[in-house]
């Protein structure tokens, strides 16, 4: 998708598409693994916007004699068409899924993290000063936000800490001596209230057992 700037001054002049590296002019710097490796197959193909291959998929085998089966394990893409692939997915035995890796500003470097579950993504990793550790972990549950922590610090450790509910922030956790443990809690006021409301309603329209006899 293109961004156009309006503005005084006349028609501007149309963005110009990216710059596309020839395939095997620099190092694409590729995370999967089959350099060397006889027991992997690997096929190029490009993307509708693409004039070069910017697209690699690496296959393996699995099992024996007529059981065997080639295997998708990794796929990665050159999504910005400057010949260095900076997205990474990789795959199970079945198809599945397991992880991602990006490279969301392009600099070289793996900024994002996210491991699947079964068919969602479970855990979600962010690098936000590039120094190539995650200061941020979401985890998720059936698809929904259940917690956050945070690395405020850069000890490597956790010292915010957020629990939500049904992918509404419900409590904060602070590390404020940075010992490891949470020194306090902060509760969403109006989230609480809400609850609260909801129990007595659950609770006033619970039937009740009739009595002896009836």
């Amino acid at each position: 998708m293109s961004a156009v700037s309006l503005g005084c001054g006349g028609p501007k002049k149309p963005a110009e598409a990216p710059e596309q590296v020839v395939a095997g002019m620099r190092d694409d710097q590729s995370r999967c693994e089959y350099k060397g490796r006889d027991d992997r197959d690997v096929m190029e193909s490009s993307s509708p916007a693409s004039v070069v291959a910017n697209v690699r998929r690496v296959y393996g085998y699995i099992g024996k004699a007529t059981e065997r089966r080639r295997i998708l394990l990794c796929r990665e893409v050159d999504t910005n068409l400057d010949g260095v692939k900076d997205l990474l997915h990789t795959y199970g035995d079945n198809g599945e899924r397991l992880t991602e890796q990006a490279d969301t500003n392009y600099d070289g470097k793996i900024d994002t993290w996210i491991t699947f579950g079964r068919t969602r993504p479970a855990k979600l990793e962010l690098d936000k000063d590039g120094d190539g550790k995650a200061e941020e972990v979401r985890f998720y549950t059936a698809g929904k936000l259940a917690r956050v922590q945070r690395d405020t610090n850069k000890d490597d450790k956790a010292d915010i800490f957020e629990i939500y509910d049904a992918g509404r922030l419900e409590r904060m956790g602070l590390d404020v001596d940075f010992d490891g443990k949470v020194d306090t809690w902060r509760r969403d006021n109006v989230y609480a209230r809400e609850q609260e409301e909801k129990e007595r309603s659950e609770a006033v329209n619970m039937p009740t057992e009739p009595a002896a006899g009836q």
